[in-house]
């Protein structure tokens, strides 16, 4: 993902409080602290790296387009810009960002009175694959394309460019000088990737002619075919490249959706793959039996089922009386009977069987962790209803166990479980500084007291039509796109509170509700060997990244009313049967030990997607509605289709709260202030909302970062940042919770790849490790 486009993003809410005085950390390296967790790649150094091979390596789609500019610019977009195209400057294991010696000599603001001036001074060797110089004219095409100035261009967005008054070439050809008429701090985020003026010189080539090919490229690697039918864009070694040769010949990016990776992994379509918490448990599991250890983890033949059944994988489960009732039923005297279980168990031997041979040939990879440049957060709507209120929201806030849920996804998979206390930064970033004790800590007390000022008290009195649930006034859902049902992995709607039995397995206990989660490595033995239920991101997280990252449609939330009113349309028309029936009377009742105000009870939306690999979501999710429920806060839950989940719900503010992952960004002054900015009124009475979909915001915030990204002092640019930050805390609009963990699986001899945290790759220096020679063997 290209440097300009990783974003920090939350949400904020409005409110100026008291907050404590930020000290300013000093420049320098140390700022930011370290990363919460390092680069796991295999670092070797490139002697020891073999010339030649391929390497297949998963994305999860081939991309719609190869403009990074362009609003449906994805992962594998980037992916493919990263490893073919200049950056001038890339991030480093810290995630910050260092210039790129492959493409500059040297990059420095050289004027600051009466205007910015930057210089940049290109390496002499640089060159298109054509054989042209980069130079001034590259520079010049794609400021023009993306100032925002001709309409033509069809970008997502023009940060940054749009300050800039001239390009212009300097004293020789490899020196650009860029002008700004507004002075931007964010500077080195321009250009990254830079396009050739072949791309970005006119419309029709900047619209359509990048989006499938690259005619011109300047990188380790060049593109080559991208194939469709297979899936797969492969990149290849560039001859003219004059730094640091790929090790590689040919990069072969592989689209494989994560649920099918062990098995491609298994049957050598992919080397490098990064994976979800069940394809990790899978290799684990392979890694543990090749070991000649069961499941308690001791010496001695892997472990099995009942009737022969291995201990993990299909029939794991299978219980020796439902063996017995299947022989049975396959040799009885019901001839249909007998023939469909002869079928059905033929089946489920050749699954035994594809699963046992897929375990063998995962033995040799590795599971390769670290944390992701993204961090989950509880997104509060502020927009309506109870969370409207700034208390309400600082409450919730102050009932949760942040480390608990840290611990929750990241403990059983051996990564650090510290909670993010920053919404602009993570921890080894510059800008980083927990600020987190703005709003306070975990404090049932306090969020009470909250609560109880803002009217809502326990045993209060519920005045409701008969039949009526308590919530809030939005309370319409609309699930209609997620199967719901036993067998289906979606029940539907959850009232944390209502222990009435009708909440189906969510009324069971925690370990109960969580079992499903791991279902395939679930049974392998005892405790230790258990699977979490937390599962790593899957493709929903990357779908929702490339939504988040394009420029959101403006979308008017959803008239509820109209839609009740829809709805009643369908209603039997009383003129044509029988008469209406008389107003259902009021009933009055109490809340009991949940929290009420005005004879409603305080129920929050609590909207989730319900697609595979979002088990981690789901399972933060449970944990959050217990500890609102120990407050009196009601949680009604609604999973919902990954693919309505940002769309219906999020961007169109139908939720009360939600959890969702927004990627971190080395320039919070420039990417984090549309989605902290304070949404304004439209002529039509709609909100603008920018990327702030909590629908609240603060004059103060909004010049805290107009300000950071106008201050040429670095030092002093991150210190307003983290002013703004400390504010966007205390009004408790979203709440960060842990850094999202990256599982990699790597087959064997693969070097300089894997999880690469904060750092972007290295795309030459990725390849095969030699074979041991006798004298290293000597050593």
């Amino acid at each position: 993902m290209s440097q300009r486009r990783r974003r920090s993003l939350a949400l904020l809410t409005s409110g100026v409080l008291a907050l404590p005085l930020l000290t300013g950390c000093g420049a320098g390296d140390d700022e930011g602290g370290p990363a919460a967790a390092g680069q796991d790649i295999a670092t070797t150094k490139r002697d020891k790296v073999a010339d030649g091979g391929v390497l297949r390596w998963a994305v999860d789609a081939l991309p719609d387009t190869l403009n990074a500019f362009q609003a449906d610019a994805d992962a594998t977009t980037n992916r493919i810009a990263g490893a073919v195209l200049p950056h001038l400057f890339v991030l480093d294991a810290k995630g910050r960002p260092v210039a790129n010696p492959d493409y500059l000599e040297k990059a420095e603001v050289i004027e600051r009175e009466p205007k910015q001036v930057v210089l940049y001074k290109l390496n002499q060797q640089a060159v298109w694959s054509d054989g042209r110089e980069i130079g001034a004219p590259d520079f010049v095409a794609q400021w023009r394309a993306l100032n925002g100035k001709d309409s033509a261009y069809w970008t997502a967005r023009n940060a940054g460019y749009e300050r800039i008054e001239k390009i212009e070439k300097g004293k020789t050809d490899l020196e650009v000088r860029v002008t700004f008429g507004k002075p931007y701090a964010d500077w080195r985020s321009l250009f990254s990737p830079l396009y050739p003026k072949q791309v970005t010189g006119t419309p029709d080539a900047f619209n359509e002619g990048a989006r499938g090919a690259l005619k011109v490229t300047a990188g380790p690697f060049g593109l080559g075919a991208i194939d469709k039918k297979t899936g797969t864009a492969a990149l290849t070694r560039n001859p003219r490249w004059w730094g640091q040769q790929a090790k590689l010949d040919t990069l072969v990016l592989t689209a494989v959706p994560r649920a099918e990776r062990p098995a491609a992994l298994a049957a050598g379509k992919l080397d490098l793959a990064e994976i979800d918490r069940s394809g990790a448990d899978r290799i684990a599991l392979a890694r543990r039996d090749a070991s000649g250890k069961g499941a308690s983890g001791k010496g001695g033949a892997a472990g099995t089922g009942a009737g022969g059944a291995p201990a993990h994988g299909p029939g794991a489960a299978l219980t020796p009386a439902q063996a017995t009732l299947s022989w049975a039923t396959a040799y009885g005297t019901d001839e249909e009977k007998a023939a469909q279980e002869k079928e059905s168990r033929t089946k489920h031997t050749e699954s035994v069987k594809r699963y046992a041979d897929e375990q063998k040939a995962l033995r040799g990879f590795r599971v390769r962790k670290s944390l992701e440049p993204a961090y989950t957060q509880l997104a509060m709507n502020g927009a309506s209803g109870p969370l409207a209120d700034e208390r309400v929201r600082r409450a919730v806030a102050r009932a949760l166990d942040r480390q608990a849920l840290a611990d929750l996804v990241l403990k059983p998979l051996g990564l650090p479980a510290k909670p993010v206390g920053s919404h602009v930064a993570l921890a080894g970033q510059q800008a980083y500084a927990d600020n987190s004790g703005a709003l306070g800590g975990q404090d049932a007390k306090a969020a009470q007291a909250l609560l109880a000022d803002a009217g809502w008290r326990r045993g209060g009195r519920l005045s409701e039509p008969a039949g009526a649930k308590a919530g809030p006034e939005s309370a319409p859902q609309d699930d209609s796109k997620t199967p719901a049902g036993p067998g289906t992995g979606n029940d539907g709607l959850y009232i944390v509170g209502e222990d009435d039995g009708a909440n189906g397995d969510h009324a069971g206990t925690a370990g109960g509700r969580a079992a499903g989660a791991g279902a395939a490595a679930s049974s392998a033995g005892d405790e230790r060997d258990r699977v979490s239920p937390v599962l790593a991101p899957a493709p929903f997280g990357a779908q929702q990244q490339a939504s988040l990252l394009a420029q959101a449609a403006r979308v008017r939330p959803v008239d509820d009313a109209k839609r009740s009113a829809a709805r009643d349309g369908d209603e039997t028309d009383p003129a044509k049967g029988s008469p209406a029936p008389a107003p259902a009377k009021p009933v009055t009742r109490t809340s009991g030990n949940m929290l009420a105000k005005d004879g409603k009870a305080l129920t929050l939306r609590f909207v989730l997607p319900a697609g595979p690999g979002s088990e981690s979501l789901r399972a933060v999710g449970e944990r959050i509605s217990r500890m609102l429920h120990k407050l009196g806060v009601n949680t009604e839950t609604t999973k919902v289709a990954d693919d309505s989940f940002f769309k219906d719900h999020i961007a169109s503010g139908q939720y009360d709260l939600a959890l969702y992952s927004w990627p971190a960004t080395a320039f919070p002054a420039t990417d984090a202030r549309p989605i902290f900015a304070k949404p304004e009124p439209a002529a039509d009475g709609s909100l603008l909302v920018e990327q702030n979909y909590t629908r609240v915001g603060t004059d103060h915030i909004d010049q805290l970062f107009d300000q950071a990204v106008g201050e040429l002092d670095e030092a002093q640019s991150r210190e307003l940042v983290r002013k703004a930050d400390a504010r966007i805390w205390a009004a408790a609009g979203s709440i960060p919770l842990f850094q999202r963990p990256e599982l990699v699986a790597v087959k064997p001899g693969l070097v300089n790849a894997g999880a690469f945290g904060l750092g972007a790759p290295r795309y030459q220096d990725i390849g095969w490790k030699k074979a041991a020679t006798a004298k290293d063997k000597k050593k």
